[in-house]
């Protein structure tokens, strides 16, 4: 008997797991995001949670570290959609489960990106790590879920490796 269960072990399977990852990666994003907004007043200022570690508010304007910082907002978003694109046409055309939750966590991270930057011209960021005086840039979860999904796509060929048909 073929069913629905039988058509998802095929290769349909890895970019619907893909599309959670992207589903996923973004609500997580836009919660977090929402409840640091609505807290806002207070994360100002910065909040310490534990020695090296701080919660805050703060909108940037550029991309990961502050780069193209005063480029103007729409041009990122343009950037930011034709790589989406690009990224759910490999998501669409990998057999590889582990591939598919990359590219998918690098797409709902870049989204929750650019909704910020429809709605505030900036993103929210509010992750703020350092060490003594020195401070990390500050970040979101939708670039954890960039910068971890860049990552996956580069250990996963050594995690998916296949065993060799043949000599």
């Amino acid at each position: 008997m073929s069913g629905w269960g039988e058509k998802m072990l095929s290769a349909e399977r890895p970019p619907v797991i893909g599309m959670l990852a992207a589903v996923a990666a973004f609500a997580i994003d836009q919660v977090t995001k929402a409840i640091v907004i609505t807290n806002a007043s207070v994360l100002s200022a910065g909040v310490p949670v534990f020695t090296g570690f701080n919660l805050t508010f703060y909108r940037n304007d550029g991309v990961t570290f502050g780069l193209l910082g005063g480029a103007p907002w729409w041009s990122l978003v343009v950037l930011a959609l034709a790589v989406c694109a690009w990224l759910v046409t490999m998501m669409l055309r990998t057999r590889d489960g582990i591939e598919a939750v990359a590219y998918g966590a690098i797409i709902g991270g870049a989204l929750g990106n650019v909704l910020d930057r429809l709605r505030f011209r900036a993103v929210t960021d509010f992750l703020d790590f350092y060490a003594g005086s020195a401070h990390w840039p500050a970040f979101n979860m939708a670039d954890v879920f960039v910068v971890g999904g860049v990552g996956l796509l580069l250990v996963a060929p050594m995690i998916t490796r296949r065993p060799r048909c043949g000599p």
